[in-house]
């Protein structure tokens, strides 16, 4: 007979080498719900040029394009809605092979033209995110890799310093190494047709755009260099054939902490990026005499400054543009040739989760043919996060 100690130990053995042949099993995902329910109220004066209806989407928040020109200035227009109000799903898993993956979706109600303001104001959600992240690979819906969500101001409205940045969000493939990232993103080209009109949408693009990003800091300074590759495309004649253009844009912003203050700004510039500026106010290119592609030549500008009042109260002021460099032998006169807005806020949070702001701005919009418009908005939110 063995001694008990060592019977104990053989014991003991035989317990942990079968436990180190079984099977490792994926733990049961870790489910979290967060969000914010936000109120925005604000008037409109269109100085030139008539009001648009309440369902029309630049009465939900500021779209540079949007802004009437010429004619006559119409009354000022109210309109209150509750669209932004957000909800965030995440969840987070370990698996079997020890690794972890991580997911979002993220819903909001902003741009879907479903209902309207007559008796319930009933909106459907929109897909904003859908993603994961597994090791250094983020694959589905996502903000761009072209783009820095850091030098975004705080805003009443819904991105503030929206003429001359860069926002997009896309499907994609995104591989990040330390502040390094490149990604595949969905390809789409918006093109001017010949002698101007309204603008074709083009999905004919096999090759995915291209981007690369790194992100930096030293000191009190945070900052950004993104680039972009792409490629046009777009079946002109109608034959079943492309004509094709190559696409590039380059963008700059950085962050400068002053204490509890902070600057934020940016600048982009390029050449058939079209979409990626100011929510797609100038096209990636435009079709020639020939029936080829030509790009368009754009650029956008940002700037930014937030002011600690005290702990719980804040201003921001900001100025955005955005322009192109049109031929206007190709697009005509009636394309826009420069859009831009100032504006300054005031919020107020008397809890860490509970805003609420008041915001003064004025926009402007000049075409090529030297027509113009501004358009002067007062807004008000209410914002609870959870």
């Amino acid at each position: 007979m063995l001694p008990k100690t060592l019977t104990k130990s053989l014991l003991a053995s035989a317990v942990v080498g079968a436990i180190a042949m079984t099977p490792a099993h994926a733990a049961d995902p870790e489910w979290s719900f967060s969000g914010y329910i936000k109120l925005d109220a604000f008037m409109s004066d269109y100085q030139d040029g008539t009001a648009p209806s309440s369902g029309f989407i630049g009465r939900q928040f500021y779209i540079p394009s949007t802004t009437p020109v010429g004619g006559n200035g119409d009354d000022v227009v109210t309109d209150v809605h509750a669209r932004q109000s957000r909800f965030f799903f995440d969840v987070s898993q370990d698996l079997d092979n020890g690794e972890t993956v991580k997911a979002r979706i993220e819903l909001d109600f902003l741009t879907v033209p479903v209902g309207d303001e007559r008796i319930t104001n009933s909106y459907a959600p929109r897909l904003r995110q859908a993603y994961f992240t597994y090791g250094n690979w983020l694959v589905g819906q996502a903000w761009s890799n072209f783009q820095n969500l850091s030098i975004l101001p705080e805003s009443v409205d819904f991105i503030g310093a929206t003429d001359g940045i860069i926002f997009a969000r896309q499907p994609q493939i995104r591989y990040t190494q330390g502040g390094f990232s490149v990604s595949a993103e969905n390809p789409e080209t918006t093109v001017t047709p010949f002698g101007g009109g309204g603008r074709i949408t083009s999905s004919d693009g096999v090759v995915p755009d291209l981007t690369a990003k790194y992100v930096g800091k030293s000191g009190d300074l945070s900052y950004s260099i993104a680039g972009l590759v792409r490629q046009l495309a777009h079946d002109v004649d109608g034959d079943g054939s492309d004509e094709t253009a190559s696409g590039y844009g380059i963008s700059v912003g950085a962050k400068w902490q002053l204490g509890k203050n902070d600057i934020r700004a940016s600048f982009q510039t390029g050449s058939g990026f079209g979409r990626y500026l100011g929510l797609n106010t100038f096209n990636a290119a435009v079709v020639d005499a020939n029936g080829d592609l030509e790009t368009i030549d754009s650029s956008g500008i940002t700037l930014a400054y937030r002011h600690m009042w005290s702990e719980k109260a804040r201003s921001n002021f900001v100025y955005s543009r955005g322009w192109a460099d049109n031929d206007t032998a190709l697009t005509g006169v009636s394309v826009t040739e420069y859009t831009q807005r100032i504006g300054a806020n005031y919020m107020y949070s008397p809890a860490k989760n509970l805003t609420f702001g008041a915001e003064l701005s004025r926009a402007t919009r000049e075409t090529e043919a030297g027509v113009d418009g501004d358009m002067t908005r007062l807004q008000f939110m209410a914002m609870y996060s959870f």
